[in-house]
């Protein structure tokens, strides 16, 4: 598709409540909707969200676990010129202080379940004047939609911003990504280039829809007619509901994967139905990715690498590679770059392109890339260089242009398919009175692949335990970003101009590992 002429979300809609009115387009536990009735529920939304003030430039956020409202009120807000931002719902109260008082939205939806959460901090959001519950017997979201007849939308330019998704920063907060429409509408077209669909094809949208896996995974749906379920949760009885439904394609992370298999051969025949299995976030385990080959034969398996910066994959692993033994080490590849996707690999130190085959900073250069953090002007220009998003995954490329994924330049750990960045999980630990130094990193775990361990250096005479350290975090920070283990040390290894060698105290735990990540 022509760059000139990307669509906007709402145009997708539009395009498909014309061509297959009457086709459902969503389904979500109990209701579901033809793709004209979506869009006049949508155009409803937006009206209704204009005469509440909102309009180009402004922010509304969204608060809950899956909800198909949310992706309601990110299509509508993006027709009025608006962006939605969706903080993830585990974090605790500080956070999302910090994140509403950054997206500065103008009606913040929360889910009926987490109203409590939002009612403690509500005196700390000054800058949100207005809050509306979604669900619940309290609900103010279906009488917000029934409010306004149909508007008619603003033209919107394709490179508005859509969609805010939040990501832990290395300052030790998090950042607003900014994902346009130009940017979705090129992820879709670039995925479905290589992975189209086909007439019949439903999509499990079970990830969480603060995470590009769930918001732009939906979105590649919706901009190709393809029919999305949506799962309140990624848990059993929620992704055996959506498969009853017929949905045949899904994005999963490996845990989820881990979880089927291990529950036995009714959860494995429950998801033999599935076309395909498409599998990210975090790296799975060739013996897990294994024993999911043998255990859906007839299903094909593809693995995605990607970031929030870029709405989502920008590279894939496909599946005929998957099931070739000619091919078994291209298994611990993360697949080539996508069609219109440029590549670097780069020296961090001297910012030159490396020899072939050698290991440097995966730089990309794409339609799907951010035009920065929200209001963050310096974070910006520290990604984005002429273009090009500093990925800060360290990678190498081989002679049939096949990524590995060697490690981080990032201060990062990713566990359980979430990013946690150390830096923040410092910030709250060296707050603590009995800790005088931390160094936060991530070590192996069967389940989430990675998990969060600090390494704490006590000041003079104190007595604290790992316990109550993990305890305080717990009420700073969400349960994934706390460490689940924590060294009391007397030292930390440092290099010549005092740097905290994290290498040093990973090392360790990674030995036996072929990547360090």
């Amino acid at each position: 598709m022509s760059e000139s002429i990307r669509p906007t979300l709402i145009e997708r809609v539009a395009h498909w409540a014309r061509t297959t009115p009457d086709a459902e387009a969503v389904r979500y536990l109990d209701r579901s909707h033809t793709w004209s009735q979506w869009h006049e529920r949508l155009l409803r939304l937006a009206g209704s969200l204009a005469d509440a003030g909102v309009g180009p430039g402004d922010t509304v956020a969204f608060v809950d676990k899956n909800n198909l409202a949310c992706i309601e009120v990110t299509y509508a807000a993006s027709a009025l010129g608006a962006a939605t931002a969706i903080p993830n719902f585990r974090l605790a109260g500080d956070e999302l202080v910090y994140v509403l008082d950054d997206a500065k939205p103008r009606i913040l939806f929360v889910g009926n379940e987490f109203a409590e959460t939002i009612d403690a901090i509500r005196d700390r959001l000054s800058t949100v004047p207005q809050i509306l519950v979604v669900g619940g017997d309290n609900d103010e979201f279906e009488p917000l939609v029934a409010r306004s007849e149909p508007a008619t939308p603003p033209q919107v330019a394709a490179d508005t911003t859509a969609l805010l998704l939040y990501s832990s920063g290395t300052t030790g907060h998090p950042k607003g990504v900014q994902l346009t429409h130009r940017n979705l509408a090129a992820h879709a077209e670039a995925v479905m280039s290589v992975l189209p669909f086909a007439d019949g094809d439903c999509l499990l949208v079970a990830m969480p829809l603060f995470h590009v896996g769930g918001t732009c995974y939906a979105a590649m749906g919706i901009h190709d007619g393809r029919r999305c379920v949506f799962t309140r949760e990624a848990d059993a009885a929620s992704l055996f509901g959506g498969l009853a439904t017929g949905a045949n394609i899904a994005f999963l992370v490996p845990p989820v994967i881990a979880g089927v298999l291990a529950a036995g051969e009714e959860a494995i025949a429950a998801f033999a139905g599935l076309k395909r299995i498409t599998y990210g976030a975090a790296p799975m385990p060739l013996p897990l990715l294994r024993a999911a080959l043998a255990a859906w034969p007839d299903t094909e398996f593809v693995q995605v690498y990607g970031m929030t910066e870029l709405a989502g994959v920008i590279t894939a692993l496909l599946p005929d590679v998957h099931r070739d033994e000619s091919q078994v080490a291209r298994m611990a590849s993360a697949g080539t770059p996508l069609p219109g996707v440029e590549m670097r690999i780069v020296d961090p130190a001297t910012l030159t392109d490396v020899e072939p085959g050698a290991v440097g900073e995966l730089w990309w250069r794409s339609e799907q890339t951010t035009p920065g953090y929200w209001h963050r002007p310096d974070a910006t220009n520290d990604a984005i260089v002429d273009g090009w998003l500093r990925s800060g995954d360290m990678g190498r490329a081989d002679d049939g242009g096949f990524v590995y994924i060697e490690d981080r330049l990032k201060d990062m750990v990713i566990t359980g398919g979430e990013n946690v960045y150390c830096p923040e999980v410092e910030r709250v630990l060296v707050e603590h009175p009995d800790v005088a130094e931390v160094a936060v990193i991530g070590v192996p775990d069967p389940k989430w692949g990675e998990t969060v361990k600090a390494v704490v250096v006590p000041v003079a005479d104190s007595s604290v335990k790992e316990s109550e350290l993990i305890d305080y975090t717990r009420e700073h920070l969400a349960k994934f970003k706390c460490p689940t283990s924590i060294d009391i040390v007397d030292v930390l290894p440092r290099n010549p101009t005092g740097k905290i060698l994290k290498r040093s105290l990973r090392a360790p735990y990674w030995a036996d590992r072929a990547r360090g990540i």
